[in-house]
């Protein structure tokens, strides 16, 4: 039957024991018998204040119990969350609030001066809660006085399938774009999930409770990536909703030594990542320290959003035996498209993926393509509802192909023979040098193979001679010298020639955004610059 995230959060929250941890920040831990009350006045207070059933709460804050709290409090009170990225400039983030309709704004302290600037230019918003340990100012509401007023009994409310979730994306080009998803669709991904890992679906919230009362170990999740991207939120999400503790860490820039102390500290069994961005410095960390912690705790670690090479992955496995990594092909838009899976017992090459049972590769007729060939990867699962407030991308991007609805992100992909698919990249990435298709992601880890280069992105600049020249822009490892040279021919071992980049830049800003996600936007501004390209 469809389900509601909040109905089974108040069943899961009866089930698992009061002193059992629900969210836990460096030092502090919040149980779920705290957590429970705290969620439920929080609901009420922001219901009392104005907030009706699927309004839009957004959320301005860095990983943190109130992240997840929050999150608790939507559900159960039937708003409808919506993320901020923290890095947007402040009239960004009044884009977000403004396009989104949000009702409520919980924002961080830190970022008091910069809601200070819009508030008075967003007339939907009625309610401001600040989170924090001082005196909140005049517009806003006190985060901690709301979550602690009240008798803490539950809300007593009807919930449907059809309350929503937002994840605004901000892709490659244009503005963000606010994905909608029924907590039903949201559900049954997860619930798939569940069956493929136990060969079990619950076919009730009473069901499922039953599973967590004999479940011989209770998740601790590290969503490392920030909880505002959809990795870092559907890692809480899984860990949070089966009645487990979710685990984040303090420091405000990626620390692989601080989140190794957390694993540590709490136990923790399974973090979330985006590819390597995030799990090389992880192994860095290790490959410096080994067995200077304890980690026997840690059996998961999943990864979706950006490229997870095969030597970083053995080589975690290689720290932490016990290790099972997964790393998933997906999007906002198409959660669920394929899998791969890393142990001690077998690996897979990089952006080797098994599709799922409702992805099919197409070709431009919309027709699936045969083994050997390459095209667009389009999911038939649950999937979004669409785009809010944008007709035309909705449109565009989910389709209906044999009578089925699909979503097409633009992902490319090669079906191999053996049924598995090779990730190719974003098609909106892809380089036309002289007529020649080029993905990016592909050079992108023919470089990352040189022992020289911590991270790398490659896109196309204008070109006089070849429409659009390769171009790699790189970090280099710490130490190593940067040899441009060097660094094609190593390419051009790998790759067709047409492939190697044209000319090798030192990065000069940050390659990704915090979710670990690539920017290639800035850093193509970046490179036409450096280029004196206008």
């Amino acid at each position: 039957m469809p389900w509601n995230y909040g109905d089974l959060l108040e069943a899961v929250s009866n089930t698992v024991a009061p002193s059992a941890p629900a969210f836990a920040h460096g030092e502090k831990v919040v149980s779920w018998g705290e957590a429970r009350p705290r969620m439920n006045n929080l609901a009420r207070a922001l219901t009392a204040r104005g907030a009706a059933p699927r309004d839009k709460i957004a959320f301005y804050l860095r990983n943190g119990t109130e992240y997840t709290e929050s999150l608790g409090a939507c559900f159960l009170g039937r708003l409808t969350h919506v993320n901020v990225n923290y890095r947007y400039t402040p009239d960004e983030v009044r884009y977000i609030l403004d396009n989104s309709d949000a009702q409520t704004l919980i924002y961080a302290r830190e970022f008091r001066d910069a809601v200070a600037q819009i508030h008075n230019q967003l007339p939907k918003v009625k309610t401001f809660v600040e989170v924090g340990h001082s005196e909140t100012p005049p517009f806003a509401q006190s985060y901690e006085t709301l979550a602690r007023t009240g008798d803490g009994s539950p809300l007593g409310i009807a919930r449907s399938p059809e309350d929503e979730l937002f994840i605004y994306t901000g892709g490659t080009t244009g503005m963000p774009k606010g994905v909608i998803y029924r907590h039903a669709d949201l559900m049954q991904l997860w619930l798939n999930r569940v069956e493929r890992l136990t060969g079990y679906m619950p076919p009730s919230i009473e069901a499922f409770c039953a599973l967590i009362k004999i479940a011989p170990v209770s998740p601790r999740v590290l969503p490392a990536c920030p909880q505002m991207h959809g990795t870092g939120l559907m890692g809480t999400l899984t860990c949070f909703l089966a009645g487990g503790c979710t685990v984040t860490v303090e420091g405000h820039a990626f620390d692989p030594r601080e989140v190794w102390e957390a694993v540590a500290r709490h136990r923790v069994t399974s973090i979330s990542v985006v590819g390597d961005p995030f799990a090389k410095p992880l192994l860095r960390a290790l490959d410096e320290e080994p067995g200077r912690r304890d980690l026997s705790s840690l059996t998961g670690m999943t990864s979706s959003g950006a490229m997870f090479t095969e030597e970083v992955k053995d080589g975690l496995i290689r720290h932490i035996p016990a290790l099972v990594i997964t790393d998933s092909f997906a999007s906002t838009e198409a959660m669920g498209m394929g899998v791969s899976t890393a142990s001690k017992d077998g690996h897979v090459k990089t952006a080797d993926f098994q599709l799922t049972e409702y992805a099919i590769v197409i070709d431009e007729n919309d027709q699936k393509v045969a083994p050997g060939s390459s095209g667009l990867v389009a999911f038939g699962g649950p999937q979004p509802l669409g785009y809010y407030k944008d007709e035309a991308k909705t449109a565009r991007t989910f389709r209906v192909i044999d009578g089925r609805r699909y979503a097409v992100p633009g992902d490319f992909a090669r079906v191999e023979q053996d049924g598995t698919v090779t990730l190719l990249g974003r098609g909106s990435n892809c380089i036309n040098t002289a007529g020649e298709k080029v993905f990016p992601e592909e050079v992108e880890e023919a470089l990352k193979t040189h022992p020289s280069v911590e991270d790398a992105l490659v896109l196309g600049v204008p070109d006089e001679k070849w429409g659009q020249a390769v171009t790699g822009v790189v970090v280099m490892s710490p130490g190593a010298s940067f040899d441009e040279a060097g660094l094609r021919n190593h390419v051009r071992t790998q790759l067709a020639g047409y492939k190697t980049p044209k000319r090798i830049l030192v990065a000069g800003l940050n390659l990704r955004a915090p979710n670990g996600k690539a920017d290639y936007k800035s850093v193509g501004e970046f490179a036409r610059r450096e280029l004196g390209i206008q």
